[in-house]
């Protein structure tokens, strides 16, 4: 019997645990019937915190990751499991229940009258959609699709698609759909317009089309969509602030299916023309230059993945599993863990009265992979203490209001890291190096 059985589920992933909570987690499993056979090293509850440990620490191993969650209890830290023990454990779990996890947990942050969170009363969204790359298997490769070259060979990594709803205010991811480069994002999108209640939503380009439109609004939210110039371009109607009312159609079968009205605004910024279309339609209810300005603050969604892409889990950094199924595990782990930080900023910025965007995310995010090591979730009273003491560090937190800056699109590097292949060459699978033989030439005098 492995040293671990009946003592592993015991570990907690430091604060983290204030949010996913052991009773959270084992309510979670029983809905989504994932239980033990037997008493093992690796239960299920276990699994859930290691799965989030992988997230919220990226760039380390399963050893490393194992060695995070029990440094601080004798009994554990001197006999981790083997990998391959941890690999199975985390296919016993699967994704449903880190899905179920994020999903128990997901929801607004932003308390009433925060600023940069409400217009007229309305909770503002915003959904845009990232990528992250899977590791180059087969599988991988159907499941989520992949750049190819023009004579069909495959470029790069398989990619994952994710489009988030993303709370403006705050960076906290309210709902996700994940998919890959074969999903489009319009249909990803379209199911997350069943959180958006009461809220105004942000798109942009990309998601012009009458089965997003209708899917928001029929869920009583309203929406601000970016058009493209040649998109809507025959008004039906011209409103006194200068804004006009137009249709676009959704076709099938060559004959127009569905047709919705929408109002137009156009206005210029640094020399651009932007095209926006709102069912907004009432100039009085919502003037045009209020929505412009709105417009803009989609790029906080932006924001956020690169908080969750760059910052939490490390630029240019490829998910560990070859299975479909658990790179979705992994890509759901790193959304709770990045929703738990956001709501750790929203709770600092609250007792100190701040505007939640001069809460340093790398600093929480480094203050929380400190408290896995101190085991400060061991009793509540630690945990407590720790996120008190947290909050009291607002001079290190603070990074002061937020400047506006821009800067040009530029590529900076031209080249690929390594030459091109010679022609004909085909990539071979990892195979075992054979021994370099290093023989000596006497020297010629």
């Amino acid at each position: 019997m492995h040293p671990w059985v009946g003592l592993s589920e015991r570990v907690r992933l430091g604060a983290v645990t204030r949010w996913v909570t052991p009773e959270l987690v084992d309510g979670v499993l029983a809905r989504c019937g994932v239980r033990d056979k037997k008493p093992g090293a690796l239960p299920a509850r276990f699994m859930v915190y290691f799965t989030l440990g992988l997230a919220l620490f990226h760039q380390d191993s399963y050893d490393d990751v194992a060695e995070h969650l029990v440094c601080g209890i004798p009994e554990l830290s001197g006999d981790i499991p083997d990998k391959s023990s941890f690999a199975r454990a985390r296919v016993r779990l699967g994704q449903r229940a880190m899905e179920a996890v994020f999903r128990e947990l997901a929801g607004p942050l932003a308390p009433d009258g925060l600023d940069g969170s409400f217009w007229r009363g309305e909770r503002l969204g915003a959904i845009d959609g990232f990528y992250l790359d899977a590791p180059d298997t087969a599988v991988n490769r159907a499941a989520f699709g992949g750049q190819v070259a023009q004579d069909g060979s495959p470029l790069a990594f398989p990619q994952v698609r994710v489009v988030a709803l993303t709370e403006v205010g705050t960076h906290a991811v309210l709902d996700a759909r994940v998919g890959g480069l074969v999903d489009s994002e319009q249909d990803l999108a379209v199911p997350l317009a069943a959180s958006t209640a009461d809220m105004l939503v942000i798109m942009d380009r990309g998601f012009v089309g009458v089965g997003v439109w209708r899917a928001f609004t029929d869920a009583g939210a309203h929406v601000l969509i970016r058009a493209k110039p040649n998109n809507v371009r025959t008004p039906i109607a011209h409103l006194p602030d200068g804004t006009c009312l137009a249709e676009i159609s959704q076709w099938t079968g060559g004959r127009k299916s569905h047709t919705i009205t929408v109002r137009v605004i156009e206005y210029q910024v640094g020399g651009e023309t932007i095209r926006l279309l709102t069912d907004l339609l009432d100039p009085d209810q919502a003037p045009a230059a209020e929505l412009a300005a709105l417009y803009h603050e989609r790029w906080e969604a932006e924001l956020s993945n690169r908080q969750l892409k760059t910052v939490q889990r490390g630029p240019q950094q490829v998910p560990r599993p070859a299975d479909p199924a658990l790179v979705h595990q992994e890509v759901w782990a790193h959304l709770t863990v990045h929703h738990c930080l956001s709501a750790a900023i929203v709770d600092i910025a609250g007792r100190h009265r701040l505007d939640p965007d001069r809460i340093s995310f790398v600093k929480v995010l480094k203050a929380m992979r400190r408290s896995v090591f101190q085991q400060v979730a061991s009793t509540p009273r630690k945990l407590a203490k720790f996120l008190a003491a947290l909050c009291a560090k607002l001079r290190k937190l603070d990074i002061g209001p937020r400047r506006d800056r821009e800067a040009d699109r530029l590529v900076k590097r031209f080249k690929l890291k390594y030459a091109d292949p010679p022609k004909g060459w085909t990539r071979r699978p990892t195979r075992r190096a054979q021994p370099k033989i290093i023989t000596l030439v006497p020297r010629l005098v």
